[in-house]
């Protein structure tokens, strides 16, 4: 559903159900949205120090949001963002720009409660996202469906095979939008139960328009490196392939991408391993 945002003022833009609860908060301009020192620092090591994100409440009753905010990014940057995305734009309308087509296309995101920014010259000064919480949902990486988990496994194989069907749909669905997500890792799949699977952290999405099978293979290769070996099983991963490809059995191509995605699998395991750090798949 198309959402008419409410202009606050020339640089912020709110979701007209949110409008109160961030101008009680006094949320409704830039300069106080980037004063805003409330809420949760969500610190990361990969954070630069242009970016930060905050975990905050809003409304009543409270819900969960996520405040994104980007000062003064590089301007190498913003050009890299430009042309991926074949625009000009603010960092922080990657974020929320493609949550429409997405959702168009039966693929779930989050909402975006406000949004907005402020050039300086060409280039951009800041911006932000505040972005709501899926409610009632985890990210796979933090927790995989009972049916995965539970032993012994012939209890729940067709549960299983079942969800490793929907997740190939759900990513197939995306992948159809034109879309790559560059960041494709279980911690961005979120599912719950009731309302299926979202995928969060949109910021480095893009439609590309040159060697898209090179992306569609990044993508694969972050899922299948994200996934625990010690509890997808090959037999799941070829589901999931053939599933994906709408297929009944593998081709001659569909064996040499295979071999394609295990060597860069192995090949972005192999700096996690001198690093002294756990490779999911690997387990």
């Amino acid at each position: 559903m198309t959402v008419d945002y409410i202009q606050l003022t020339p640089e912020v833009f709110v979701h007209p159900d949110y409008a109160q609860a961030l101008q009680q908060m006094h949320l409704d301009t830039l300069d106080a949205i980037f004063a805003f020192e409330g809420g949760t620092a969500l610190v990361k090591k990969e954070l630069t120090h242009w970016r930060s994100r905050t975990e905050l409440t809003l409304g009543n009753p409270p819900q969960r949001c996520f405040l994104k905010r980007y000062h003064h990014p590089p301007k190498m940057t913003q050009l890299r963002n430009w042309l991926a995305h074949g625009q000009r734009g603010l960092t922080a309308q990657y974020d929320y720009l493609p949550c429409g087509p997405l959702e168009q296309a039966g693929v779930s995101t989050y909402q975006t409660i406000a949004y907005g920014g402020r050039w300086r010259g060409l280039f951009e000064e800041k911006s932000f996202a505040i972005l709501l919480e899926i409610p009632a949902a985890q990210s796979l990486e933090k927790k995989l469906p009972d049916c995965l988990t539970r032993t012994p496994l012939e209890s729940s194989r067709t549960e299983r095979v079942a969800f490793i069907h929907s997740l190939a749909d759900f990513v197939r669905r995306f992948h159809q939008t034109g879309y790559c997500h560059r960041d494709l890792y279980l911690c961005h799949i979120f599912y719950a139960e009731a309302n299926g699977f979202s995928l969060i952290d949109l910021q480095r999405a893009f439609q590309p328009r040159w060697f898209r099978q090179r992306w569609i293979l990044k993508d694969l290769t972050q899922l299948y490196y994200s996934s625990p070996g010690d509890i997808i099983s090959r037999s799941d991963r070829l589901r999931f392939y053939l599933r994906y490809c709408q297929k009944e059995r593998l081709a001659a191509s569909d064996r040499r991408f295979i071999r394609q995605l295990k060597r860069k699998a192995w090949w972005m395991a192999d700096r996690e391993i001198r690093r002294g750090k756990e490779v999911p798949f690997a387990k």
